[in-house]
């Protein structure tokens, strides 16, 4: 790993991950983990502070960038809830099968090399009536801006940590065998159109697989 990658890029990607407007979806989103979660990504730890010890047990936090990790002990010092790192990718979650009820990704989806492989080794360590929360952004409907999401990414991939712009994220979950249960789409408010269409939502391992009900809010 190179300086940039080391030591600059994790200052830029914290930096344009706390904003307030994301930080504001984070705060949406991060309660409604529970259980032992696999939170993949977790960067700096930016959702940390939104876990609710009520209902969340432990976190592992799989974070392959060592830059990430050692801007994260701030936030892992005011953890509400104990957090373990796994400083591997995401395509290597290094977990039992069928071992945490919540899976958490977001703003990741976008980096990782091996989307398919990863998204399915997230399914193999959820439990049967585990959720997957997600928060990315990707891919917009509107042509305009779609077409110059795919223009752009193949530089933007350069200098933002292997970041698509152009990822369908939706569909991305259900090819890898999820099935969404609940999802918004929508532009973040005072966001370049190209970066700010996000995904959120609630997925899960289908019924007829799992043979568990989903669980209720």
């Amino acid at each position: 790993m190179g300086f940039y990658e080391d030591r600059i890029l994790p200052h830029l990607v914290n930096k344009a991950c706390a904003t307030g407007q994301v930080m504001k979806l984070r705060s949406q989103l991060v309660p409604k983990a529970r259980g032992q979660v696999l939170e993949v990504g977790m960067g700096s730890g930016l959702n940390l502070a939104f876990y609710r010890s009520d209902r969340t047990e432990f976190v592992y936090g799989l974070e392959p960038s060592a830059g990430m990790r050692r801007k994260a002990s701030r936030n892992l010092a005011n953890s509400p809830v104990p957090v373990e790192w796994l400083d591997l990718p995401g395509e290597e979650i290094p977990l039992p099968d069928n071992s945490v009820d919540t899976v958490l990704l977001t703003f990741t989806l976008c980096t990782i090399p091996d989307w398919r492989k990863a998204l399915e080794q997230m399914k193999r360590v959820l439990k049967p009536d585990g959720e997957l929360l997600f928060l990315e952004h990707g891919e917009s409907p509107d042509p305009k801006v779609c077409t110059w999401q795919h223009r752009i990414t193949p530089g933007w991939r350069k200098v933002a940590g292997g970041c698509h712009l152009n990822r369908p994220i939706a569909d991305l979950i259900q090819q890898a065998g999820f099935e969404i249960r609940e999802l918004s789409t929508f532009y973040m408010p005072n966001a370049p159109k190209i970066a700010g269409f996000i995904y959120q939502g609630r997925a899960g391992i289908p019924k007829h697989e799992g043979g568990h009900k989903f669980p209720e809010e």
